[in-house]
C-alpha cells in the first residue's frame, strides 16, 4: 500500500455503539470487530477520531415518528426546504442511539482513551446524517473536515459500523473532499451481505486494506 508518512494519517472509528452491536439495531457480527479495531487504535495515527449516532428520541429517521413500521421507507425533507422540492427516501429505523440511553454508549471493551475528537451525528431531530462529514442533503458540514485539515491529514482510514451505511457514506465524502481514503475490510461489518456498498466505494477510488497489512505497514514506517 502506498503510504509514505505516519504524521498525516487519521483513523476514524464509526459508530461502535451498543445499539449497533447488541441493542435495537444490531449489525451482524458487529461485536467481532472490537479487538481488531483496538489493535488499530494502538497504532501511531496522527489523529484518532470516533463518531457516534446521537439522536433525540423523536429523530426523523425513526419509524415511530412517522407511525410506520420499521424498515419501511418514507420521503423526508430538510427543514429549510419549505417548498418540499428536494425529498430524499429514508429507511425508517427502530429508535437507536438515543441521547441519555445506554444504547448510545461505546461498546464495552473499545479502547476510547486515545480518541482526540468525537463527532456526533444526527443530533438535530429533523436532519439525517449518515456521513460524519455532513447531512444527507449536503447542507450542513460537521467539524470533521476542519479537524483533519488542521493536522494536515492526507490519508484517512475507516473502521466500524455499518459498512453499507455510515462507513460507506463517510468514506465517500472523505474521497470527495480530497482525502486518500481507505476502509479496513476486516474491521467493518455491514447490514447486508451483498457487495453493493464495496463496489460503490471502489468505483469512487476508495481503497481497501486488511488490518494485518496496515499493521505491518506501520511497523515498516516506524522502523
Amino acid at each position: 500500500m502506498a503510504l509514505k508518512s505516519l504524521d498525516r494519517t487519521a483513523l476514524i472509528v464509526i459508530d461502535l455503539q451498543n445499539d449497533f452491536v447488541s441493542g435495537s439495531l444490531p449489525v451482524p457480527g458487529g461485536a467481532e470487530i472490537v479487538d481488531t479495531v483496538n489493535r488499530l487504535v494502538d497504532l501511531p495515527f496522527a489523529l484518532k477520531i470516533a463518531t457516534k449516532d446521537f439522536h433525540p428520541a423523536n429523530h426523523v429517521s425513526f419509524a415511530l415518528r412517522h407511525d410506520l413500521p420499521v424498515f419501511t421507507k418514507a420521503t423526508i425533507f430538510h427543514p429549510s426546504d419549505k417548498a418540499r422540492t428536494k425529498g430524499l427516501e429514508q429507511v425508517l429505523w427502530p429508535a437507536h442511539c438515543v441521547v441519555g440511553t445506554s444504547g448510545a454508549n461505546f461498546v464495552p471493551g473499545l479502547n476510547t482513551d486515545d480518541f482526540t475528537t468525537i463527532i456526533h451525528k444526527g443530533v438535530d431531530p429533523d436532519i439525517e446524517s449518515y456521513s460524519a462529514f455532513r447531512d444527507i442533503w449536503h447542507y450542513q458540514n460537521s467539524d470533521l473536515t476542519r479537524v483533519l485539515h488542521k493536522e494536515n491529514v492526507t490519508d484517512v482510514f475507516f473502521v466500524g459500523l455499518a459498512g453499507d451505511y455510515c462507513v460507506k457514506y463517510t468514506a465517500l465524502d472523505s474521497a470527495s473532499f480530497g482525502f486518500d481514503t481507505w476502509v479496513v475490510r476486516d474491521a467493518v461489518r455491514c447490514i447486508s451481505d451483498d457487495n453493493i456498498a464495496w463496489d460503490e466505494m471502489e468505483k469512487k477510488g476508495i481503497r481497501f486494506v486488511e488490518s494485518a497489512e496496515l499493521i505491518a505497514k506501520f511497523s515498516t514506517l516506524e522502523a
